[in-house]
């Protein structure tokens, strides 16, 4: 780090130590979650672990009842899973990679991104694992499809596989048991890549439509509307006929795709803005309405204005509150339904990878959670799959919890760590 970057670098930590001294001692979870009132924050909280990576006979720690081991190692930035229908795990291996940086804050975050191992050279490939022998370790590792840009969410229909790099959907031609695809696929939507760059992918239960996640080019449109056109939002692609449409807006940073299967309805995981204390507002996990407005830029939480930012009346009073918080900053990114049964003691709910916070002064997120559902709506408090990714001075991280699935068997589960370079495997203990 140069010394302008670590000059900067001091005066926000000194900024993180004034604010703890006013930090809410109760996090924002839950449906009607308690929001501190916005304070801002002139200099940005910028607080990152330095990432270690996790010693050979080291893991995470398991709730009661499970264990966790190493399904695949030594991967290079794994960020997202898709488990195909022969029991073939595919894994998008992809990292941000830095823009020329517009102001001293900027440098400064890029340096600290770096010593996090959040921002590099992308391997941009996905990576086939395959877990032959059914022991829980998978043996068989291929490249499966290489020389993409920034790839993230996969779905196969049928014999295509489609896969959102960030800057569009792409479709390859696939036969059953593939380990390669070739080619340069065929394009269907384009996506302005830059800002929040990933693009998860998920198929309707029909098989005729998809979805997916988009994220805002920059915090509250500071960039202006215009450079937002298209984003902070779901998108739907109809693959008989290849038209696609904004589904939902409002959405700073969808990222995670799930369906809800009693009531039918998306449900996705959102990551909200940054500057105004370290539990507002809250990330969340919400259903997703067609046509349906989330507030962002303009408001937070249903109608909580964010006055940093030119409003738009008609747009506010016809925000959605979402339907469940996740906790400030918590980076909630990965999310799958888990069938009660998956693991034992959990019932009926959703599984959410949390990335981890970078904007408060005390570290949030960095575990892998239970939502329990019931009559399609959230129904309890949150509950730890897998914790022990930070060192207890939260000087350290070990990994950071990403994308998540159901594992082939169908009683595990699978988790990525982005830092940590693994693919965690969840099963009974």
């Amino acid at each position: 780090m140069d010394l302008l970057a670590r000059a900067t670098a001091a005066i926000g930590g000194a900024m993180v130590l004034m604010r703890r001294m006013g930090a809410p001692r109760m996090a924002a979870f839950g449906p009607s979650p308690a929001i501190p009132e916005a304070k801002k924050q002139g200099i940005m909280t910028l607080k990152m672990p330095t990432a270690r990576g996790w010693a050979p006979d080291q893991r995470p720690e398991a709730a009661p009842g499970l264990r966790v081991d190493a399904f695949a190692r030594e991967l290079r930035h794994p960020r997202w899973i898709e488990v195909l229908p022969n029991g073939d795990v595919l894994v998008a291996e992809a990292l941000q990679e830095a823009s020329p940086p517009k102001s001293l804050l900027d440098r400064a975050a890029q340096a600290t991104m770096r010593r996090a191992r959040a921002l590099g050279t992308s391997a941009n490939r996905i990576t086939l694992l395959r877990d032959g022998d059914g022991d829980g370790v998978a043996e068989t590792r291929q490249v499966f499809l290489e020389g993409q840009r920034q790839p993230f969410g996969m779905a196969l229909v049928g014999d295509t596989f489609y896969v959102g790099n960030t800057d569009g959907i792409v479709a390859f031609p696939y036969a059953p048991g593939a380990t390669r695809l070739d080619g340069p696929g065929r394009r269907l939507v384009d996506f302005k890549p830059g800002g929040h760059w990933t693009r998860s992918l998920i198929v309707s239960p029909d098989r005729k439509r998809l979805y997916c996640g988009v994220g805002s080019l920059t915090n509250i449109a500071d960039e202006g509307m215009e450079a937002e056109e298209g984003r902070a939002a779901i998108w739907e692609l109809d693959l008989e006929t290849g038209r696609a449409r904004i589904f939902a807006s409002g959405l700073r940073n969808p990222v995670g795709l799930a369906w809800e299967p009693a009531t039918g309805a998306l449900w996705t995981v959102v990551n909200e803005r940054d500057g105004l204390g370290d539990e507002t507002p809250p990330d969340y996990l919400t259903s997703v309405q067609e046509g349906g407005f989330y507030g962002w830029p303009y408001c937070y939480w249903g109608r909580i204005i964010d006055d940093r930012v030119p409003q738009d009346p008609a747009e506010v009073a016809r925000a959605i509150t979402p339907d469940y918080a996740l906790g400030g900053h918590t980076a909630s990114l990965g999310l799958c339904w888990m069938p009660e049964g998956t693991l034992p003691g959990f019932p009926d709910g959703m599984a959410i990878g949390q990335h981890g916070s970078w904007n408060r002064s005390t570290l949030s997120g960095y575990r892998l959670i239970f939502v329990p559902f019931r009559d399609g709506r959230p129904a309890g408090p949150p509950r730890d799959i897998l914790s022990g990714f930070l060192s207890e001075d939260e000087k350290y991280s070990y990994g950071r919890p990403v994308g998540v699935a159901i594992g082939p068997d169908g009683r595990s589960l699978l988790m990525a760590d982005d830092v940590g370079d693994v693919i965690w495997r969840v099963s009974a203990a």
